[in-house]
């Protein structure tokens, strides 16, 4: 398999390894829509929630709402329970996570969903205790594309960030693929959107539509 070349593997988790149901992200756009007093379209919550605009600030920017007014909002109103519940894994993750089992390798998460909203869904999905290190980003470790929160990630599974050696990063923003190379890791994008609906075509070292394509050589 593709992976099996690299000696350790680090992964974002909301649309990579899991992704939310529409109802749920539609009705937490409803409410913070009612806080700051403007409605968000139904595209316009999907650009937001999938990153599909390249940096969020720049995209609420771009709709006239000020960042540090919307992620306040926007956490506020968030239910961990009720996201846990409408978080679903992806059947092609599931199936690259269950290889890397086999293969006892270290393996990371690092994500920039905030830990009282990412914990609730790695332990509803079981998912906590399949990787050694897991990284919520703040404000003190940094936000992608800045490496500091894969380089955390590293020392925590015992890499030396300045000797990486063979590791990649996968995830489905551009922020991620950023993140990787700044890291000096192979970028892995995962198209989940696809190229025509993100309205861009994001390049890393190797892009999938699917997880499970990194079990495939060809």
């Amino acid at each position: 398999m593709v992976v099996a070349g690299y000696e350790f593997h680090l992964f974002d988790l909301d649309g990579t390894l899991v992704d939310a149901d529409w109802e749920y992200t539609r009705a937490v756009f409803n409410r913070v829509g009612d806080r700051l007093g403007r409605r968000f379209s139904d595209r316009e919550a999907y650009v937001l929630w999938h990153g599909l605009g390249g940096p969020r600030a720049a995209t609420l920017r771009g709709l006239g709402i000020d960042p540090d007014r919307f992620w306040p909002a926007f956490h506020d109103v968030e239910d961990p329970v009720a996201r846990a519940e409408a978080t679903y894994l992806h059947d092609d993750a599931a199936g690259l996570l269950d290889r890397l089992d086999d293969a006892d390798q270290p393996t990371g998460l690092v994500t920039h969903c905030q830990s009282f909203l990412a914990e609730p869904v790695l332990d509803r999905l079981d998912l906590a205790d399949r990787f050694d290190a897991i990284v919520c980003c703040t404000d003190d470790t940094g936000w992608k594309p800045d490496p500091q929160p894969l380089e955390i990630a590293m020392e925590s599974m015992g890499i030396d960030p300045d000797q990486p050696g063979r590791g990649y990063y996968a995830g489905d923003g551009e922020s991620d693929v950023g993140a990787a190379w700044n890291a000096g890791l192979d970028a892995i994008h995962v198209e989940r959107v696809g190229h025509e609906d993100r309205g861009r075509c994001v390049l890393g070292d190797r892009r999938v539509n699917r997880l499970d394509e990194l079990l495939d050589p060809s």
